[in-house]
């Protein structure tokens, strides 16, 4: 069945919050922001008082960037392999390239990004991809078989979202930052075991102090990433919302759908479901923390029931997507009244 369609003159104007939006453009560059300074104060502040050669930490950074830059080459390849992607027919399913042709248009995006299928029974979905080997969209077998048309488009329109704000590519910048600082900390530690570096500077021991302290760093400042990992959801489930015709209403129904799901999926697939995680950032719902519920008559009845739960703070810090209660509350926003 095809998404209804609505003539150009009856399609309803979705509410855009423009303090929200703004809100979440401010959070994310000012994430971007704290997580670069704290890191070049490090850089500045060990270089400084341990009278290391840059040649050294020039070293430590080319090799950790050439690493992630490796890593975003070929991560498109990895993750067809891991999830058993493959191109997905026009002919199979011309319903979904007329909704990511349309959404591509409404988001003025310069290109209709490779539709895939990925072999897995999870429900779910991705965006990946870099400009060689082309961007694409993956929406699993599961998804397909779990979700209604209209849902399929809202989850379609949340994926577009990543490619529009090009999150990707922030997110790789970021994460390099935390591997840096914990490379230079290990350095240093085995530098420290070995009596490396200026002797006169305390020696070892300091060294050894020192590289600790930066791994330890190194873990805290990943908790930016995965807090700027949560705003890059909101940001894509805002783009569902606007680019899709009663978009908020639609992906509120397809992530409880998801999740509700792909709990009752990983009781039966066991193992097999832990190597799902692997690439989890660019899933749609985290396959890690499904949600359960009670018997509930309607998927618009668990909505409500699951936006009043109350989040965990200490579950949500370590967390690379938003808790379910507050993305919903946040799709709310976008739900004329």
């Amino acid at each position: 069945m095809r998404p209804a369609m609505y003539p150009k003159h009856t399609i309803p104007k979705t509410p855009v919050p423009k303090i929200t939006l703004w809100k979440l453009r401010f959070a994310m560059l000012g994430t971007f922001a704290v997580i670069t300074a704290i890191a070049t104060l490090i850089f500045v502040m060990i270089l400084t008082w341990l009278n290391i050669s840059f040649y050294g930490l020039y070293g430590i950074l080319i090799f950790v960037v050439f690493f992630h830059v490796i890593q975003w080459l070929i991560g498109p390849h990895l993750i067809d392999a891991i999830y058993h992607v493959k191109p997905l027919s026009r002919h199979e399913h011309p319903e979904l390239f007329e909704i990511i042709e349309r959404i591509a248009k409404r988001s003025r995006l310069k290109y209709v990004p490779r539709l895939t299928i990925a072999e897995i029974d999870i429900p779910n979905a991705f965006a990946y991809g870099n400009p060689f080997t082309g961007y694409r969209v993956a929406v699993t077998r599961g998804l397909l078989e779990t979700l209604p048309l209209d849902e399929v488009e809202a989850v379609l329109g949340h994926e577009l979202g990543h490619l529009k704000h090009r999150d990707v590519i922030v997110m790789m910048m970021i994460s390099i930052i935390p591997a840096i600082v914990y490379y230079i900390g290990y350095v240093l530690y085995i530098s420290g075991w070995f009596g490396g570096f200026r002797r006169e500077r305390g020696g070892g021991p300091l060294l050894l102090l020192v590289g600790i302290l930066l791994m330890v760093v190194s873990y805290l400042l990943n908790l930016f990433v995965f807090y700027m990992s949560r705003l890059r959801e909101y940001y894509a489930d805002t783009h569902a919302a606007l680019n899709v015709d009663n978009g908020a209403k639609k992906l509120q129904r397809a992530l409880v759908r998801i999740m509700y799901y792909t709990g009752r999926m990983k009781r039966y697939l066991g193992k097999e479901s832990k190597s799902y995680s692997h690439f989890k950032m660019f899933f749609i719902a985290d396959p890690d923390k499904p949600i359960k519920a009670e018997y509930v008559r309607n998927i618009d009845q668990l909505v409500e029931l699951i936006k009043r739960r109350k989040p965990s703070i200490l579950e949500e810090l370590f967390s690379t997507h938003p808790h379910p209660a507050k993305r919903l509350r946040h799709l709310d926003k976008f739900i004329a009244k």
